[in-house]
C-alpha cells in the first residue's frame, strides 16, 4: 500500500478511536495500540526514519503542552515539579541504568543508561482518559502535567548524551555535566529568542493590518519546528528549544490582543494537532508491536531464555521504575516537610494513597516511543546501536505494562483521593465575572455623561435609553453573581429565601437562553430547506450559516457563564495538597 494511503488510513483510525473509546469506556492509548496491532496483522505497515520521526512528533507535542499549561499553578508548584522532572530523571537514569546492566549483562552500561533515560519521561495525556479530573485534587493533575512537560526535555537530553557515549565509546562525568548545562541553556535561549522574534514580527504585521488569522496560525504552527531545527543546527537541545518557545508564547499572551477569529481557530488547530499526533504515536507503537515482539522473542530464544522470561523481565523492569518513582516522591515530600518545619510553616505530608496514585500516574508514552525508535540503524554511515532491537522491545513492553497498570488501578485510586469540593476555577470565574460587570457598568455610566450639548436631542435621548437598558441588564447580572458569592456566608433561613429568588431568576435566564438557541437551530434548518428548494444560493447559505454559527457560539458562551447555585455541599472540603508549596 502506498505511504500516502497508509497515513490517511492511520488518520481515519485515530479519528474513529476517540468516540469508540468513549463508548467502550477504554483508555484511548490502549485502544489505539490495539488498533495498530490489528492493522499490522492485516498487513498494514509504515517505516519512519528515526530523525524524521523525532522531528515530526516531539516538538509540536511539547510545544502544545507548554503553551497550554496553567502558568500560575506551574509557578506555585515549581519546586515539586522541578524535583520530579529533573531530579527523578537523573535518579532513575543512574539507578535504573546500573540495574538494567546488572539484570542484562550483555547490554553495555552506556546503552543501559540510554534505556533508563528514555524510560524516565512520563505522559500525562495518556493518564487523562483514565481518571475523572473533577474528582481529583487539582495539584495532582498540575504536578503530573508539569512533570510530564519538563521531564520530556530532561529525559531526552540525558538520552542523547547516553547514545553519544555508547556510539563513541567515551564518557566523562565532567564533560557530560558541563555539556548538559550548555546544551540546556542554549536550547532555552534559542526557543525564547525565536519566540520574541515571532512576537515582534506578529506585532508589525498587526500594526499594518496584516493580522489575517490563517497567516498567524500558520506561523505559530511552524514555530516549534523552527525552534527545534535551529537549536539542533546550533548543536544545542532542540527539545528544550521547543518547550521554551511554548512557555514564552504562553507567558507573552501574544494572541490575547489578536482577532477573535485568530484565537478561536488557533485553539481548534492546536487541539486537533495534539489529538492527531498523540494518536498517531500510539498507533505506530501498535503497528510495530508485532515485529518488536517477534524480535524480542527471537533474541530471548537465542540467549536460551523463554518468552515468559522476557515478559517477566519487562514486568520486573517496570516494577523497579515504579519503585524508584515512589521512593523519590517520598524523599521529596519528607525533605519539604522537614524544611517547612524548620521554617515554622504549615507542613503537610503526602499520604501513602496519594503517593501511590502519583507513582502509577507516571505512565510512559509518546516521548519514550519516539525516542527509542530514534536509535540509529546501521546504514553504512553510522553503526547500529548495540542491542537496539532488545532495547526497543523493553521500551515498548514498559510502555504497555505501565499503561495497563494505570488503566487497572488508577481509576479506583483517583476515586478515593480527597478532592476540593466545588471547582475553585468556577468560583474564581464567578468572582472575575462580577468584577468585569462592575467595570462595564462604570464605563457605561462614564459614557452617559459624555453627551454633548451639540448632539441632536432625539439622538441623545435614544442613546440614553439604550445605555439605561444595558445598565439595567448588567445590574441584573451583577445581582445574580453577588447573590452566588454571598450565599455561603449567610445563615440557613436567609440563605433559603435568597436562594428561592435566585433560582427563579436563573430559571428565567436559562429558559431564555434555551429558547434563543432553539430558535437559532430552527432558523438553520429552515435555511438548509430553502437551499434544497432553490430559494437561496450556495453563497448566501454559507454567509448566513456563518452568522448563525457565530450567534450560537455567543449564546452558548453566555449560557455557560450563568452562575450556578451554591449550597453547603459545594463548600471546599478539607484537602491535603499533594505537595506543600510553602
Amino acid at each position: 500500500m502506498h505511504t500516502t494511503s497508509v497515513v490517511l488510513l492511520l488518520l481515519l483510525i485515530t479519528a474513529v478511536s476517540g468516540p469508540v473509546a468513549g463508548l467502550l469506556r477504554l483508555p484511548l492509548p490502549l485502544l489505539l495500540i490495539a488498533g495498530g496491532v490489528v492493522a499490522s496483522l492485516l498487513g498494514l505497515s509504515i517505516d519512519f526514519e528515526p530523525d524524521t520521526f523525532l522531528l515530526l512528533f516531539i516538538p509540536p507535542l511539547l510545544f502544545s503542552d507548554a503553551y497550554l499549561i496553567p502558568l500560575r499553578d506551574f509557578r506555585a508548584l515549581r519546586w515539586p515539579i522541578l524535583l520530579l522532572a529533573v531530579g527523578l530523571v537523573i535518579f532513575s537514569t543512574v539507578i535504573g541504568g546500573y540495574f538494567i546492566h546488572w539484570l542484562l549483562p550483555m547490554v553495555p552500561l552506556a546503552a543501559a543508561f540510554a534505556l533508563a533515560a528514555i524510560l524516565s519521561p512520563t505522559d500525562a495525556v495518556a493518564v487523562g482518559g483514565m481518571i475523572d479530573e473533577e474528582r481529583v485534587p487539582r495539584r495532582f493533575l498540575h504536578v503530573l502535567q508539569g512533570e510530564a512537560l519538563l521531564n520530556d526535555a530532561s529525559g531526552l537530553v540525558c538520552f542523547k548524551f547516553a547514545v553519544a557515549a555508547t556510539l563513541t565509546g567515551t564518557f566523562s562525568i565532567t564533560q557530560v555535566s558541563l555539556g548538559f548545562v550548555m546544551v540546556s541553556i542554549g536550547g532555552i535561549l534559542v526557543g525564547t529568542c525565536l519566540t520574541f522574534s515571532f512576537n515582534f514580527v506578529n506585532r508589525i504585521l498587526s500594526r499594518h493590518g496584516f493580522d489575517e488569522p490563517t497567516t498567524q496560525i500558520t506561523l505559530m504552527t511552524l514555530l516549534p519546528f523552527s525552534a527545534y531545527l535551529l537549536a539542533e543546527y546550533l548543536e544545542v537541545s532542540g527539545i528544550l528549544a521547543a518547550v521554551s518557545a511554548g512557555l514564552s508564547l504562553n507567558q507573552s499572551r501574544v494572541f490575547g490582543s489578536a482577532q477573535t477569529a485568530t484565537r478561536l481557530r488557533g485553539s481548534a488547530v492546536w487541539e486537533m494537532i495534539t489529538f492527531v499526533f498523540n494518536g498517531l504515536v500510539f498507533l505506530l507503537l501498535g503497528l510495530q508491536l508485532p515485529d518488536i515482539a517477534e524480535q524480542g522473542v527471537s533474541i530471548a530464544n537465542q540467549a536460551g531464555d523463554s518468552t515468559w522470561s522476557l515478559i517477566g523481565t519487562i514486568v520486573l523492569l517496570t516494577a523497579v521504575l515504579l519503585l524508584l518513582r515512589l521512593v523519590w516522591i517520598f524523599l521529596v515530600n519528607w525533605s519539604r516537610y522537614i524544611i517547612a518545619k524548620a521554617r515554622r510553616l504549615t507542613a503537610i505530608k503526602v499520604s501513602l494513597l496519594e503517593a501511590t496514585a502519583m507513582t502509577i500516574g507516571g505512565v510512559r508514552g509518546a516521548v519514550t516511543l519516539a525516542g527509542i525508535l530514534s536509535l540509529p540503524i546501521a546504514d553504512g554511515a553510522l553503526p547500529e546501536f548495540p542491542m537496539r532491537d532488545l532495547l526497543v522491545t523493553f521500551a515498548a513492553g514498559v510502555i504497555i505494562t505501565s499503561l495497563l497498570t494505570a488503566a487497572l488501578l488508577l481509576p479506583a485510586l483517583s476515586r478515593t483521593l480527597r478532592h476540593e469540593g466545588s471547582n475553585p476555577i468556577d468560583r474564581e470565574a464567578d468572582e472575575v465575572r462580577r468584577l468585569l460587570v462592575l467595570e462595564a457598568i462604570a464605563e457605561m455610566e462614564r459614557q452617559s455623561t459624555l453627551v454633548t450639548k451639540h448632539m441632536d436631542e432625539g439622538v441623545a435621548q435614544q442613546r440614553a435609553e439604550v445605555t439605561a437598558a444595558l445598565i439595567a441588564e448588567y445590574r441584573f447580572r451583577l445581582r445574580l453573581l453577588e447573590d452566588t458569592s454571598e450565599e455561603r456566608h449567610k445563615d440557613a433561613t436567609t440563605q433559603g429565601k435568597d436562594m428561592a429568588h435566585q433560582d427563579l431568576a436563573l430559571a428565567r435566564r436559562r429558559f431564555e437562553a434555551a429558547l434563543r438557541l432553539h430558535l437559532l437551530r430552527m432558523e438553520r434548518k429552515a435555511l438548509v430547506r430553502m437551499r434544497y428548494e432553490g430559494l437561496v444560493s450556495d453563497e448566501t447559505e454559507r454567509l448566513l450559516l456563518r452568522d448563525l454559527d457565530l450567534e450560537e457560539t455567543v449564546l452558548s458562551g453566555s449560557a455557560r457563564a450563568l452562575p450556578r447555585r451554591l449550597d453547603h455541599t459545594d463548600e471546599p472540603k478539607n484537602t491535603s495538597p499533594l505537595f506543600y508549596t510553602g
